[in-house]
């Protein structure tokens, strides 16, 4: 995700390295290589001359610190333009309805099915909420069946009438159900459809009217564009949308649709999708996303990622395995689990501050962990429990088993004990670090 984007940028303010400070001539010149750089980004022109402008403005208008080398100053100020061209905050949703009413819009293939399952999954793992989905695509074949695919996978019930054509019938019918229910959110997937079609337009013109949502979202495929833009600006002019959901950013995008959606139809991008995983979905934060294009990094995603899949009494289980050095292959193998749930592993690496940089070049699979799964499902219950007794006829046997070879299962193993001794110091350091403070507080204080 913006990998072309951040080395081009990075180039244009390679252009100031070494200057004494900031001039007319270099701002210029370092403004005009970021403009070209955001036009190939699919950033139109006139949002990525009126973004350049700004940042010109406020550069020549500054007086700079001689600590402040130029280059710095400019990578600043552009992260602090870029900010404010995304939304300069995060806005969240609007959930004060009793149930909440969530209507889902987009084009064809953008992704709303999917990305409906995810907020609905979201909401109920995140904000313990009770979601309904309600399956209003009555056109298309098999949609109703894919919802509830989807459904089926995070355990949230769907609301459906395959044989009825009235999408206001249905909706209506299924926010009855809610209420009889208990289900304190209601998300209404609904066909996908384009700008030109003046009837299917006003039939979802018709049934926002009918419900009256809460939220209404466009959902839109990043890796269409500038035509994104286009799109979401038809959109908006019609059903007046409260905010944009971006899918995609994880595919070959360069990026331009979300620097430019803000400005265009003036309403915030409130979710992005960043993978096909249930959990791949972050609320969307303009400073995190100009930190990331900036090659920053965004550790606080990376951290709320992680807590979203943070289970306190599994974490308490670990630390006594821990503290015991009972850490065996079952607990490994559930590890490796959690990662993978946390999405796709290069992006995930991009979110630590100078490895997006350092790994832009390297293919990184997200099957890294297949071989390693593979080992470890060819050991015996025994032998995962007990890694110590792993011989080498035991070894060669695991190597048949996964595919794999001898040299990779005593990789495997070594990487396991480095892994258990590493943990085994972090738990201990941290019981001596607890210790020492305790004896810090217990010492009276020296005389000066």
């Amino acid at each position: 995700m913006f990998e072309n984007l951040s080395e081009r940028l990075e180039r244009s303010f390679k252009m100031l390295k070494g200057e004494g400070k900031i001039t007319e001539i270099n701002v210029a010149q370092t403004l005009k290589d970021v403009r070209k750089a955001l036009i190939e980004a699919d950033v139109s022109y006139k949002v990525a001359k009126t973004f350049t402008d700004e940042v010109k403005r406020k550069a020549m208008g500054m007086n700079v610190l001689t600590a402040v080398k130029p280059g710095q100053l400019m990578v600043k100020l552009v992260h602090d333009e870029m900010v404010e061209l995304m939304g300069g905050e995060n806005v969240g949703l609007n959930l004060t309805g009793r149930p909440s009413i969530i209507l889902m819009s987009g084009l064809q293939g953008s992704g709303k099915t999917t990305f409906s399952g995810k907020l609905a999954n979201m909401l109920k793992t995140k904000q313990r909420k009770n979601p309904l989905l309600v399956a209003c695509d009555v056109y298309r074949p098999a949609a109703i069946e894919q919802l509830k695919v989807v459904a089926e996978q995070i355990g949230i019930p769907v609301y459906s009438e395959p044989d009825n054509k009235d999408v206001v019938a249905i909706a209506n019918n299924a926010i009855r159900e809610a209420k009889s229910k208990g289900h304190d959110v209601v998300i209404i997937d609904t066909a996908g459809r384009l700008a030109i079609d003046e009837d299917m337009m006003r039939e979802i013109e018709t049934l926002k009217n009918a419900v009256n949502p809460d939220e209404t979202l466009f959902v839109v495929d990043s890796m269409t564009g500038q035509d994104a833009v286009n799109t979401a600006k038809t959109f908006n002019d019609r059903l007046d949308f409260d905010g944009v959901v971006l899918t995609k950013l994880d595919g070959d995008t360069r990026g331009g649709a979300a620097l430019s959606i803000r400005t265009v139809v003036t309403k915030p991008i409130k979710f992005i999708g960043t993978g096909e995983k249930m959990e791949a979905i972050d609320a969307f934060h303009p400073s995190r996303m100009a930190d990331r294009i900036l090659g920053m990094g965004d550790v606080v995603s990376l951290v709320e990622r992680a807590q979203a899949l943070y289970d306190e009494e599994e974490a308490k289980k670990m630390m006594d395995k821990l503290k015991k050095n009972k850490f065996d292959f079952n607990d490994f193998m559930a590890q490796i689990q959690q990662i993978k749930k946390m999405g796709n592993l290069k992006d995930l690496a991009s979110m630590i501050p100078g490895v997006g940089k350092a790994i832009k070049d390297v293919d990184i699979d997200d099957d890294a962990f297949k071989s390693i799964e593979a080992i470890i499902q060819s050991m015996t219950p025994k032998e995962r429990a007990n890694p110590q007794i792993l011989n080498q006829s035991r070894r060669m046997r695991i190597a048949r088993g996964s595919g794999t070879t001898i040299q990779e299962v005593n990789k495997l193993l070594k990487q396991f004990d480095q892994t258990r001794k590493m943990m085994q110091m972090v738990t201990n350091t941290s019981k001596m670090n607890m210790m020492m403070n305790a004896m810090r507080g217990k010492m009276p204080t020296m005389p000066k």
